[in-house]
């Protein structure tokens, strides 16, 4: 039971670090429609309803998971890890950042830090932070949490590459060929 909490209160700070910096970013110069932030966003709050909500009924409180205290510690420590590399990828991409997407005035293609092992690197974190959650809930409820915050980083990424190659054309490509997507060296 601990673990629960110990992964909603990372979750939390993640949280209010993410909302106190939100403004501190550059005007927007052009943005996607309401539509298309709600195809990503809206399954993203159910992932999340998923994680934080003990309420559930059968079967997503079933555990999947056998009881294990190891178990449990490497997903509270997984899911600090994938929190602080999202929180990283944030301060590295400074005022380029938006909860949708967008290209900012005097938008920066940022190649360095984390954006140097994954081109999306908020989206590897989070979605370390959600898979490592399952771990220390061990309930169907956060395996599918999981599934469905993958799903929707995956969708929103293609928007993102889109707009990057739009934007940035020859650089991003070039970009894109050296540094994969989602996880390091993989894909």
């Amino acid at each position: 039971m601990i673990y629960g909490y110990l992964i909603a209160a990372l979750w939390v700070a993640w949280a209010a670090y993410w909302f106190a910096t939100a403004n501190a970013v550059k005007p927007i110069a052009r943005s996607e429609s309401w539509q298309s932030r709600l195809a990503y966003s809206a399954p993203l709050w159910v992932a999340v309803v998923l994680l934080v909500d003990r309420r559930l009924p059968w079967p997503l409180d079933v555990p999947l998971l056998p009881a294990s205290g190891g178990t449990a510690v490497l997903g509270v420590a997984l899911t600090a890890i994938g929190l602080g590399f999202a929180v990283w990828a944030r301060v590295i991409l400074g005022g380029n950042w938006s909860a949708e997407v967008t290209v900012k005035q005097d938008h920066e293609l940022i190649q360095h830090g984390p954006y140097g092992l994954a081109r999306h690197p908020i989206y590897t974190g989070l979605g370390l932070a959600f898979v490592a959650a399952f771990f220390a809930i061990g309930e169907w409820r956060a395996l599918l949490a999981a599934v469905i915050a993958i799903a929707s980083f995956v969708y929103k990424l293609g928007i993102e590459e889109r707009v990057m190659r739009e934007t940035f054309g020859g650089e991003y490509d070039a970009y894109a060929a050296r540094v994969k997507a989602l996880v390091p060296f993989i894909v």
